[in-house]
């Protein structure tokens, strides 16, 4: 069995690496979109795991890639910023499941052999996704309040306030 493994975060991607080895899986990196070509030439993939959000791209584009192939993989799509729209985008274009980081081997793996059905248990209040999406257009703008304000379309100290409240619950 062969996995694909795209993400940006070098340390997570080496440790999922070693679990899949230790499983028996023949393992294939990409740091991202633009790598997965390189990792597809070592042969097609049974699996694929997928963050959906990378610098160079998404990984809904990688999924859409994935899908092309003449034998398409069991993508399971990662993210540290789940919605449920961007859970209905990567299942619409092929994923066959879809997890919010941090998940560990054990979890990936039941979720490409489908042994657990997409968490709906678990969706973020609409108050924990407007903080998810403020804190990502701050982290776009490396911390830039101001320009993050305009990105917005929101007044600064408005964007301060919202932004220095504790995280809400889920």
């Amino acid at each position: 069995m062969r996995i694909l493994i795209v993400d940006d975060d070098e340390s997570f991607r080496n440790a999922l690496r070693s679990a899949f080895l230790r499983r028996g899986y023949e393992v294939s990196l990409a740091a991202a979109p633009a790598e997965v070509d390189a990792g597809l030439r070592e042969g097609a993939p049974d699996y694929a795991v997928v963050d959906l959000r990378m610098p160079g791209g998404s990984g809904l584009d990688v999924v859409r890639k994935l899908r092309t192939l003449p034998r398409a993989p069991q993508v399971v799509v990662l993210t540290g910023y789940g919605t449920i729209g961007t859970a209905v985008e990567a299942m619409r274009l092929g994923a066959s499941n879809y997890l919010n980081k941090p998940a560990d081997a054990d979890e990936i793996e039941a979720a490409l052999q489908g042994k657990r059905p997409p968490p709906m248990d678990d969706v973020p209040s609409l108050d924990r996704q407007e903080w998810e999406y403020l804190n990502r257009i701050l982290a776009d703008c490396n911390g830039n309040i101001s320009e993050a304000a305009r990105r917005l379309k929101m007044h600064r100290r408005t964007l301060q306030r919202k932004l220095q409240k504790h995280p809400p619950k889920i």
